[in-house]
């Protein structure tokens, strides 16, 4: 069966599958892949930050290690609740802050996902390595106030700025 959610670049720099692919580490892989199945079994059409998160938390120790365990239950609760079709639901279609531009033509990804996954790389680039982690991810999400991601976050009581990852795209705080 096809996906409807196509496996196309999530950044709007101009790079192909081929070079988004191998610039993923295998984790990070598998969790694109986990927010794409995410996705398409929600009934969504993109992948949005909320999916991200939700296979971030699933998947990567070293995302969970920037939050309590009673954190990460509360998390994974909003985020099965959501999945479930209970819980927080969204009125709008296209998860967009509108605090900017986007990455426009990024079918399957939403506007704020697709910004997310270059910030990662532009993060992971500026600590000198070449390919993203999850860590980096999770940084480049929380960065953005008005990402489902971060609104999930805020309902399970999370405070951002305490993870120590807000304002770390510059190469502070949690290192990947």
């Amino acid at each position: 069966m096809r996906s409807r959610i196509p496996r196309q670049a999530a950044v709007g720099d101009g790079l192909n599958h081929a070079e988004l692919e191998g610039r993923l580490t295998d984790e990070l892989a598998s969790v694109v892949g986990g927010a794409r199945r995410r996705a398409l079994r929600d009934g969504d059409r993109q992948i949005d930050t909320a999916h991200l998160l939700h296979s971030l938390l699933e998947s990567d120790p070293q995302v969970r290690a920037a939050f309590d365990p009673p954190q990460i239950a509360r998390l994974l609760g909003y985020l099965v609740q959501r999945s479930i079709g209970y819980g927080l639901r969204w009125q709008i279609g296209v998860e967009d802050s509108g605090a900017g531009p986007v990455a426009p033509g990024v079918p399957g990804w939403s506007p704020v996902a697709a910004r997310a996954m270059t910030e990662a790389y532009e993060r992971a680039a500026r600590r000198g390595a070449d390919r993203a982690h999850g860590i980096d991810l999770l940084a480049a999400i929380v960065a953005v106030p008005a990402s489902r991601a971060v609104e999930v976050l805020g309902h399970a009581g999370v405070d951002v700025g305490a993870t120590g990852l807000r304002g770390a795209g510059s190469g502070g705080g949690v290192e990947g």
